[in-house]
């Protein structure tokens, strides 16, 4: 039995999947605003170089780890990168969201209207 082995496949499996909710509320929300793109263009110029040490151990489950951790690190890279680029080209006409927005602002601004109109009448709208 290889200790060392087992060791390291147990962490590699504990430190992926205590990744994975975080990496799939990002991917399903395409939301990384709190994420700062410095820090993570950081991170990822150091996977690029770390990777020239790990891949050049023999394969175990470093290998694994490293490239989950890379995989996982260039995707939050390239959903932050998507993030600031739709900001400023401003929002879409066909954005969900953006229309979601819409309907409940005109949603309050009728409440409004609505009960504006009947202060304007006299009588108070309930």
């Amino acid at each position: 039995m290889d200790i060392p082995l087992i060791a390291g496949t147990v962490s590699t499996v504990v430190f992926a999947v205590s990744n994975l909710p975080m990496l799939g509320k990002a991917l399903r929300t395409r939301d990384v605003s709190s994420y700062s793109l410095p820090s993570l263009v950081m991170i990822n110029a150091a996977n690029a170089v770390y990777s020239l040490y790990v891949f050049s151990l023999p394969v175990g489950p470093i290998w694994a780890l490293h490239t989950f951790y890379v995989v996982s690190c260039a995707i939050m890279l390239v959903l932050c990168l998507a993030q600031r680029r739709a900001a400023l080209d401003g929002p879409h006409p066909g954005d969900v969201s953006l229309s979601r927005r819409r309907d409940r602002a005109d949603d309050r601004s009728r409440g409004v209207r609505a009960w504006w109109g009947g202060l304007r009448l006299g009588r108070a709208a309930r």
